[in-house]
């Protein structure tokens, strides 16, 4: 009998079939998928191992339609189908940008091809791809004003510098922007606003792939290096995702291979890097559940507000940890207080007859146990203020989703970063009694450590 004709052969495919299950909702019959399957397909796309689902955990999502094996390709995107500011310079656009000076930044040149292609509507070449798009972003230049101030800091400084950037940037094109009126039966200012230009950059921002282009002097100097990927874009992240993804020069398609097996009917997920929840909401405008690489950053402003009064050599010592590079990335994670915190800690902790051992830090030394239960006291009292700082956070949070009925999602998402952090730091404190106890001073006529309560600090 031929192999895999038999009766065990069939068993084991009926029960490969019914475990074998969709876990998201297809969508491919949706008008706007059907638009945009059809322009891809004049570009020469096939793409029929893969199609638009709707997922319960990462939303609109890429589903296999046949299971993949690991090295096997999941999508070849044709260079056709990329948009790049080959596209923008080809189109009516391009005049204009070859002629403005200063340059314009190839960031830019996409943006106004984006706000100048949705406001031609069904007469855009690119008409089906845009009308995928979010119409919203949640990244910080989409969030409310009210919502941003309930981020984590420095994550907050970091989403105002993200705005700002973006109305500056709005504000020094408007120039440019005025230039283009003759492409344009409506006013251009009402083309061209902050709201839209801020849509283009998320969009960009969000969504484009990596691809160097040649240097070109229509642009300024930046980097040349987005390319927006119909229908690929779709692909969801992943931290535990292993992908190759590049641009092949030979094939011009722009490729991703999988690492990893991927069953039919599953979601196809990559991974855009290796970041964590607060990289994550600040460039893409999600967070990842049970992410491996979060964290809580623990900046050098906190630090310095939680160090002990009337130490003479604290000035020096962070001196010391700015010139060697431990000022920043220090952290509590899933597995407790960093290295690098630790050792900063131990530093500043070095008493005035232990500082000449400085540099024994840094390499990892003991100084002494007077040492180590100081720097562990300050690692729990820096645990400490943020606990207490992100319960307060989700305090207000909850607050204000009973309140702010329309802000509800944006909430939710800075409500799934505070959670996620308020676990890292249970954790981190759970460590930090730990190390605590292992370097509790023995009790009095006994030779054991002490107990909770007896010399242990808390």
């Amino acid at each position: 009998m031929p192999k895999g004709r038999g009766r065990t052969s069939r068993s084991r495919r009926r029960k490969q079939s019914r475990t074998s299950e969709p876990n998201g909702v297809n969508e491919s019959h949706q008008p706007e998928f059907i638009e945009l399957k059809k322009w891809l397909k004049g570009r020469r796309f096939d793409g029929s191992n893969l199609r638009p689902a709707r997922f319960p955990d990462t939303g609109r999502g890429l589903m296999a339609t046949k299971s993949l094996k690991a090295g096997e390709m999941i999508i070849s995107l044709p260079e056709a189908c990329l948009l790049t500011t080959d596209t923008v310079l080809k189109s009516p656009l391009g005049d204009y940008i070859w002629k403005w000076k200063p340059p314009v930044s190839p960031l830019l040149a996409l943006c106004t091809f984006l706000i100048a292609e949705k406001q031609a509507g069904a007469r855009s070449l690119w008409q089906p791809y845009l009308g995928v798009l979010p119409q919203a972003y949640t990244c910080p230049v989409g969030l409310d004003a009210a919502v941003l101030s309930l981020l984590p800091q420095p994550l907050g400084r970091r989403a105002r510098e993200q705005r700002t950037a973006v109305r500056e940037l709005f504000a020094a094109s408007r120039a440019f922007f005025s230039s283009l009126q003759p492409l344009f039966s409506e006013d251009i200012e009402r083309v061209f606003t902050l709201d839209a230009l801020g849509w283009a950059w998320c969009t960009v921002n969000t969504r484009t792939v990596y691809m160097e282009h040649a240097q070109r002097d229509c642009f300024s100097a930046e980097a040349d290096i987005y390319a927006l990927a119909p229908y690929l874009d779709l692909l969801n992240h992943s931290p535990g995702a292993q992908v190759e993804a590049a641009f092949n020069k030979e094939t011009r398609c722009y490729e991703i291979r999988t690492a990893s097996r991927c069953r039919k009917y599953e979601e196809v997920l990559i991974c855009y890097g290796p970041h964590d929840n607060r990289r994550l909401l600040l460039e893409y405008g999600f967070v990842c559940s049970n992410n491996p690489h979060s964290n809580v950053v623990v900046s050098p402003d906190v630090l310095v507000r939680h160090l002990p009064s009337g130490d003479k050599q604290m000035t020096k010592k962070l001196s010391l940890l700015k010139e060697h590079g431990f000022l920043e990335n220090l952290t509590f994670g899933w597995d407790g207080p960093s290295w690098r915190l630790l050792t900063a800690l131990k530093l500043l902790r070095l008493g005035a007859d232990e500082f000449t051992n400085w540099k024994k830090v840094f390499l990892g030394e003991v100084i002494s146990e007077a040492n180590e239960t100081k720097s562990l006291a300050l690692a729990v009292t820096l645990c400490s203020y943020f606990l207490e700082e992100t319960r307060a956070g989700l305090q207000k949070i909850s607050q204000m989703k009973r309140e702010e009925v329309a802000l509800r999602n944006q909430l939710g998402l800075v409500e799934a970063l505070r959670l996620e952090e308020l676990e890292i730091l249970k954790v981190s404190a759970e460590v930090l009694e730990g190390l605590q106890r292992a370097h509790a001073p023995r009790c009095p006529g006994t030779s054991s450590r002490a107990p909770r309560g007896c010399g242990v600090l808390r």
